[in-house]
């Protein structure tokens, strides 16, 4: 089995589509060795988080030396694919090569999301029309399509009356090292380096309306003062970020907001996951929620919004909140402040669904299966 992957999220992304295009092609490769793999890219990018793809003797890089590296990627990477004899091609990030039907090369594509289409506010006309056309193209065109939620292949279905049939949920897996917990030197580490307070609630993802940054600000005017913990967020941000810092001075809150825009490291963040009293994630919308999936297998708490597929990549010991009630969230932050049993219960419980749910063997041999089952 040959197979060919859209890897300029993998060697060009350092966030979320990098990461699931990385551990996709990584343990797909691990638990199908006998395959072929090779990664199709504009730019091969080599640091710390893409070395592993550059031994030639797990994966073929091809490198474009196109004058015009979109159209390359949209157009005539198909020559390529069949000058290599690629049997299945999947885009990785939502798009898939024009005419790559017409070669008979079978594909694949992963749709993250169609938040441009459910919070159309938040993107321009000209973005909306753009990703329109090209997640309506790669879905009409591929032979099967992944959906990384099940709430992302209801959204699929609704907007663009792609047969159900044609669509599988497969999960993302998280990167390797949340799968095994930091030691407690490891842990004792990152709090001495980031001056971390004892206990803290975390928020970690873009700082962005979607992600609904505000509502934590509003809901934890309403604790009581001693119940009043410090937040750390993690993440940046653009317009959206400085409302919610000047949210925060008003209500004169400066000192119980601690801010780490700059975090590049995953051992550190998994550090933060485990070290943090619960992880607060209020979003209104999410193709699948990553730091959800990352802070249960860091055996933390999760309070999250109750929507779109939040509740799936938290399972049902997370605490679920109204994400336009800021004192649905102050209720949960109470809660977890003050019953320790709770928090013991949603840690084991969380660690368990998530270990269960997104285990890297699992989802990788559902991958694997749909491929072969192209090629049958």
């Amino acid at each position: 089995m040959k197979i060919g992957f859209d890897a300029k999220r993998l060697f060009c992304n350092n966030t979320g589509l990098g990461n699931y295009s990385r551990s996709l092609v990584q343990h797909v490769q691990r638990y199908c060795p006998k395959a072929t793999f090779h990664l199709f890219t504009p730019e091969a990018r080599q640091q710390s988080a893409t070395s592993l793809f550059f031994d030639e003797s797990k994966f073929h890089i091809h490198e474009s030396n196109a004058r015009i590296k979109a159209y390359w990627r949209s157009f005539s990477i198909v020559k390529d694919l069949q000058h290599t004899g690629i049997e299945i091609y999947h885009g990785l990030s939502n798009e898939l090569p024009h005419n790559i039907k017409q070669t008979g090369i079978k594909s694949v594509v992963t749709i993250h999301d169609l938040i441009f289409k459910t919070q159309a506010q938040t993107y321009s006309l000209a973005e909306r029309l753009v990703y329109d056309r090209k997640f309506k193209y790669a879905c009409q065109q591929a032979d099967q399509i992944v959906a990384i939620s099940e709430h992302t292949k209801q959204d699929i279905i609704r907007y663009y009356h792609i047969d159900p049939e044609k669509i599988s949920v497969i999960y993302q897996v998280c990167n390797t090292l949340f799968y095994q917990l930091r030691s407690a030197e490891e842990l004792a580490f990152v709090r001495e380096k980031y001056q971390l307070p004892k206990e803290f609630f975390l928020y970690v993802g873009s700082v962005e309306a979607r992600k609904n940054a505000k509502l934590i600000v509003a809901a934890y005017q309403m604790l009581d003062p001693k119940e009043r913990i410090p937040i750390i967020i993690v993440g940046k941000g653009g317009k959206y970020k400085e409302e919610v810092k000047q949210m925060i001075m008003a209500a004169q809150l400066e000192t119980s907001f601690i801010w780490l825009e700059h975090l590049s490291n995953n051992e550190h963040l998994q550090c933060l996951y485990q070290l943090a009293k619960a992880l607060i994630y209020p979003s209104f919308y999410e193709g699948f929620g990553l730091p959800i999936a990352e802070a249960l297998l860091s055996q933390t708490p999760v309070i999250a919004a109750q929507t779109s597929s939040l509740m799936e990549a938290g399972g049902p010991d997370t605490l679920y909140i109204n994400p336009y009630d800021a004192q649905s969230l102050s209720i949960a932050m109470s809660r977890i402040v003050n019953d320790q049993a709770l928090c013991q219960s949603m840690r084991e419980k969380g660690y368990a669904y998530a270990q269960a749910q997104f285990a890297p063997e699992t989802l990788s041999q559902q991958m694997i299966q749909l491929y072969q089952k192209l090629l049958s």
